[in-house]
């Protein structure tokens, strides 16, 4: 029996996906090798990256004048390429809602005058500052969010409208919700969390912005460069883009990201309306500014909350603990968790309610 896995990333991937990918590993597209096998520069391969791409453009509604690439390095290396590709003229704005929101902050800094112009750290992240009273500063190369906070449990329910070019770290919430790519300058993420194994990220970039890197941009940062050789400059990583592709495929099938959202919506909402309506659970974000990926609780102590991670586990609801910054735990429930992985986490929630409270 598989375990319900709430990690936060890498994280629970669709069953169906997996047995595909199971079903081919040998043998991949008649080759008579598995994927992890080929060259990246057979035309089997090749064809995988320009579908992947292709259903990328058709499930977000991007345009043509955008790059789509797959990278390495995860986003924290996106961190640096950010500033690297962008920062001409030596100045940007971060709004800081989270762990990673600040560490790609303090990358910024290290490339030109990168301002915090906004935080919620004084309240531990637990709510996004009002967009309408930010001070943006004028002449900027870009503005930096990260969209969903994976760790702390908060998003942007609606995106700053600026005059520079809009930059977000979307990892934990890609193809979760729909959104305007078109108010995005660039758009990047880890797709270990919502899309596929660890090792690829995505990186969603205007065309136009990406023709200039700074010289001292190493050439495997240049998205230019990535987006001139179709993603292949060098050995890329190839069975994560595989999964990815066949992740894609499903979310097509299953409807496209309108369809999933709505079913992202209920999951959440679920999970949500039982915490609230409990007195022995606790979720401490501003509603309006609730992740529907990632939901953090806590019960009345931290010996309980230990003690819930670990029955919890051994009725296979696993992955529960929350992230060494906030204590408790965190249940993430992505795109492929399914709606009876969260039903089955809110039936041990009332079981231990009830035997500890």
């Amino acid at each position: 029996m598989r375990a319900y896995n709430f990690s936060a990333g890498p994280s629970t991937l669709p069953l169906e996906v997996l047995e595909e990918a199971q079903r081919e590993f040998l043998d991949f597209s008649g080759t008579g090798m598995s994927v992890t096998e080929i060259s990246h520069r057979n035309k089997a391969f090749e064809a995988i990256v320009e579908e992947g791409a292709a259903l990328l453009r058709e499930l977000l509604n991007i345009p043509e004048d955008y790059a789509v690439l797959f990278v390495q390095g995860g986003a924290s290396q996106q961190f640096a390429a950010v500033p690297l590709n962008l920062m001409h003229k030596g100045k940007a704005d971060y709004i800081v809602t989270g762990n990673f929101a600040k560490k790609a902050w303090q990358e910024g800094k290290i490339y030109g005058d990168a301002a915090c112009v906004a935080s919620s750290e004084d309240k531990t992240y637990t709510y996004i500052p009002d967009l309408d009273k930010i001070a943006f500063r004028e002449d900027t190369d870009y503005v930096h969010i990260c969209s969903n906070n994976t760790i702390f449990g908060t998003r942007y329910v609606e995106f700053p409208k600026v005059k520079a070019p809009l930059v977000a770290d979307m990892s934990s919430e890609i193809l979760s919700r729909e959104i305007d790519v078109k108010k995005f300058g660039v758009i990047y993420a880890g797709a270990q969390k919502n899309l596929a194994p660890a090792g690829v990220t995505i990186v969603i970039a205007k065309r136009e912005l990406i023709q200039d890197p700074l010289a001292i941009c190493p050439t495997m940062l240049k998205w230019k460069v990535q987006d001139e050789n179709n993603s292949l400059y060098n050995t890329p990583p190839c069975f994560a883009i595989y999964m990815a592709t066949l992740v894609l495929r499903r979310l097509k099938k299953l409807g496209g990201v309108k369809e999933m959202s709505k079913i992202n919506e209920y999951k959440a909402g679920l999970l949500y309306d039982f915490i609230d309506n409990s007195a022995f659970y606790t979720n401490n974000v501003v509603k309006k500014y609730r992740s529907v990926m990632n939901v953090p609780f806590v019960t009345p102590s931290a010996e309980l909350d230990a003690k819930f991670v670990k029955e919890a586990a051994q009725n296979g609801l696993v992955s529960l603990k929350g992230h060494r910054l906030v204590g408790g735990m965190r249940a993430s429930i992505y795109n492929a968790m399914p709606v009876e992985g969260v039903q089955a986490l809110i039936a041990f929630m009332q079981k231990f309610e009830k035997e500890n409270a």
